[in-house]
Order: structure tokens, then sequence, then C-alpha cells
């Protein structure tokens, strides 16, 4: 019995070896396998490109695009070199307010005070567009301030105390100012026409803002079309990770007094009267 069980044994495990090489050979796959999946990858790579530049595409242009603050006019709310985070659907849902730190446009307003060189060819230009999508690089003629005055605000630079007005009202820009700047070594006293805005920088001593400008079209104000939208927050570097919130100073509820678009739950019966109200105080200036 022993031999023959022996033998038995011995016949079996030649048949167990080989079910064990046949699921061997089932798990491993095959060379060509292989080679079929890898070059899978490589043909599906340039689609998940494709994709995903589109998707940047997409939400660059409609909902939040980075940029690079490429000046000092910003300081020390922005410094030089540092990205932020700009919301374009802010203006969809509210008015653009005083106070906001706003990227605009200069194409037909402040058009050729930062100019870049002409691309040499297509592949520059791509990496350029990326570049600027994703804030590495600055826009050509965008430029970023903070809002002051909105259409129809008077704006006045100074009071007896060295103060910006607006609507008669002083605003205390001490939480953003730049360290020994004053609010404006330049007289001006301006009528916002509506549906433009009267911006400056926070570093004043050195920024090309509305003050600048005040021989062009518009006396110095921006096109509201020009906005892009609102900085909100600073991204980069991280250890200047921060909210860009409105200053209090822009709470006043006096500011509000002349300035701005009437509120539609004012109705159209106190829209007119305060229409006569500002076209009398024009004339009588």
């Amino acid at each position: 019995m022993t031999n023959e069980s022996q033998e038995h044994g011995a016949a079996r495990r030649p048949v167990e070896d080989e079910v064990d090489v046949v699921a061997e050979e089932t798990q491993k796959p095959a060379k060509g396998e292989k080679q079929e999946k890898k070059g899978s990858f490589w043909k599906e790579l340039p689609v998940l490109i494709v994709v995903a530049l589109v998707l940047a595409l997409i939400i660059k242009t409609f909902v939040v695009q980075a940029f690079y603050i490429p000046s000092e006019s910003m300081e020390n709310t922005l410094l030089t070199n540092d990205r932020v985070l700009v919301n374009k659907l802010v203006y969809h849902t509210r008015d653009i307010e005083r106070g906001d730190v706003v990227v605009f446009s200069g194409v037909d307003s402040w058009d050729g005070e930062f100019e870049l060189a002409e691309p040499s060819n297509v592949v520059e230009g791509f990496f350029r567009w990326v570049g600027t999508a994703f804030g590495i690089i600055p826009g050509e003629k965008d430029y970023i301030k903070r809002v002051i005055g909105v259409g129809g605000d008077h704006v006045k630079c100074c009071d007896s105390k060295g103060r910006i007005t607006v609507n008669g009202t002083p605003i205390d820009e001490d939480s953003y100012l730049y360290p020994g700047d004053v609010p404006s070594d330049e007289f001006f006293d301006v009528t916002v026409p509506q549906g433009r805005l009267w911006v400056m920088g926070d570093h004043r001593s050195v920024s090309l803002d509305s003050r600048s400008h005040t021989g062009d079209p518009g006396g110095g104000s921006i096109p509201e079309g020009q906005v892009i939208g609102r900085a909100f927050v600073i991204v980069w570097p991280f250890n200047r990770f921060d909210t860009i919130d409105i200053p209090d100073t822009f709470a006043q509820p006096a500011l509000h007094a002349m300035g701005g678009s009437v509120p539609l739950v004012a109705g159209f019966g106190m829209a007119v009267p305060l229409v006569l109200v500002r076209r009398r105080l024009r004339r009588r200036r």
C-alpha cells in the first residue's frame, strides 16, 4: 500500500506543478499587452493635456484667474511678485464697490504704460498665454488698483487734514496706505462719470493711477466694462497668503449719500429727485 500510494503521489505532483505554471502564465500579462498599454498611455497623454488646457481656459475666462503683481504701486497691500486670485463672477451678482481692489484692462484707457515685446513665434506666444493664465508672468495691459470712487461720486484731494474726501466725507486710509505716503501729493477735484471708476494705488508716491490720467478721456477714470474682476486673495508666496478685504472706512453711510447708483428698492420715484439734485449741483460748479 505504501508503495502504491507513493506511486500515485509521484504521479500527482507533475499535474499540480503544471497547474501552478498555468496559473502563473495567466496572471502575467504578455509582452505584447504591456507594450500595448504603454502605447495607449502615450496616445492618451496629448488628449489629457488638451482637456486640461481647455478646462483651464474656461476657468480663466469665466470664473477665477491668477494675476502676477509686477510693480510697487499697491504696496504694502500687494508686493512685487505676489500672485493674486481674481474673482470674475462677483460683479455679475453685485456692483463694484468703493474699496475693492480690481484688475482691469488698460486697452483704450491706459494703453501704453506697460508693454511687452510681441512674441517672436507661435510657441513663445503659447507659453506666454499659459504664463499669463496661471499668473506666472504679468498681463501686458492689465492693471491692479483700489477703487476710491464710483460713478456719480465727487472725489477730492484734499481737506484741511490732508485726507481724500468722497462726496464730502473724508476716508481714513491708514490701514492700507503705504507707510510714510500722504493720500496724494497732487490736487484733484473730480466728479466720476456714470459707468466709470476713480482708482488709485496704495503706494501713492509711485503709483501712476487716475491722477496721472486726468487729461485722458474720462478725466482719469476707467470704464467699468474694462474691469476683469476683484482680487480677493494672495496665494503666492505661501507665507503671504491672506484675503484682500474692503477697509472699514468705505462702509461709512455718508459716502453713499450722493455717489453710485440708486438701489432698486428705492424705486423710480426716489431716483428722479436724486438725478435732479445732481444736475443742479453740477450746474452750480
